[in-house]
């Protein structure tokens, strides 16, 4: 299969390392100096440095040359560009060319999932999905094992295309439930926000384990509000991403809530941290679809008002410890 992957960050590049080993794939960087850089040292020593390419991959600069022969497209992009490459690839997709987002979020502004901004931009008839799940980039392009999921409400396109990105290193297994894999996959950023702070201020394993746990109750009321299915939000793009973003190192969301516990400013982290952070986005969107919808997510609205409203994190965690007892699963 022809590939082309959209956007030279790290894990567009992870993948774009991962599916060479099968396919004949493209990676392209907007930046044409990256690009030099990139095929000069057979790697992108700005994202993943450790990381050599494989001889078949192939780099670009050229949108249009990049995608001329794709039979599946690849959108590495964040959330917040999702909609403008979406445009762009409408104008100059080949026929029959699939297309699969990458990115954990929702539209700044109008609350929308990947997929409803999709659904808004792409024609009927291209075949289009989600690619989500407990990976970090860094260990996809060292072909550690890893698993994800690949959902579209084409049944017959997210087995097709589960299939032919399927290796022994990295999963991939075929859902329909698009709403559940992009609900667990951008909620369980705030989470992580949530999981750094927790970490960061020192209070203990088992009130991880708990965030993690109750998290996973959150993410699974709104994912069943919006009309997502309990076993996906359950499974790899749920509570499988949940924990891994909340517990690894190499979480960036789980790094800005550690930075928010040593008191750094909003700002001040999103430079440190030189990649996006999509749960800071996520946060205010959760907080706004769970007030119009009327979903309990005490953790996230937790998040939200230390990053929004500057409440102090102690304050926060205090009135998170207050909350009233209540039933475990009543939902």
């Amino acid at each position: 299969m022809n590939i082309t992957v959209i956007g030279a960050g790290a894990w567009g590049t992870a993948l774009a390392i991962s599916f060479a080993a099968r396919h004949s794939v493209t990676l392209w960087a907007r930046d044409i100096d990256q690009v030099n850089q990139m095929s000069a040292n057979r790697r992108n020593l700005r994202y993943l440095p450790d990381a050599a390419f494989p001889e078949n991959l192939h780099l670009s600069a050229d949108f249009l040359v990049s995608i001329a022969d794709a039979e599946l497209v690849i959108l590495a992009v964040p959330t917040a560009a999702l909609r403008a490459t979406l445009q762009h690839f409408v104008q100059v997709a080949p026929a029959g060319c699939g297309v699969v987002w990458l990115c954990k979020g929702f539209e700044a502004g109008t609350s929308l999932l990947p997929h409803q901004v999709a659904a808004e931009v792409l024609p009927l008839g291209i075949p289009c999905g989600v690619l989500s799940g407990p990976s970090f980039a860094l260990e996809v392009a060292k072909s550690l094992p890893t698993a994800v999921v690949l959902a579209s409400r084409d049944e017959a396109f997210a087995q097709r295309t589960a299939q032919a990105l399927h290796h022994s290193r990295l999963r991939v297994y075929a859902s329909c439930d698009v709403i559940g894999v992009e609900v667990g996959g951008a909620v369980k950023n705030v989470m992580a926000i949530a999981a750094g702070v927790c970490d960061g201020l020192g209070l203990g394993n088992n009130a991880r384990a708990a965030l993690i746990t109750r998290g996973l109750a959150e993410i699974t009321r709104l994912g069943l509000k919006l009309g997502g299915c309990q076993e996906t939000l359950g499974g790899l793009s749920g509570a499988g991403d949940l924990i891994l973003t909340c517990t690894g190192d190499l979480s960036r969301n789980r790094r800005v809530g550690l930075l928010l516990a040593q008191q750094q400013s909003l700002e001040q982290i999103l430079q440190q941290l030189g990649h996006v952070a999509e749960g800071v986005y996520a946060a205010r969107e959760v907080h706004q679809l769970a007030e119009r919808l009327g979903v309990d997510m005490p953790i996230c609205e937790a998040v939200h008002r230390a990053l929004y409203d500057h409440v102090p994190l102690l304050d926060v965690v205090n009135d998170l410890l207050s909350r009233t007892a209540s039933q475990e699963f009543g939902l």
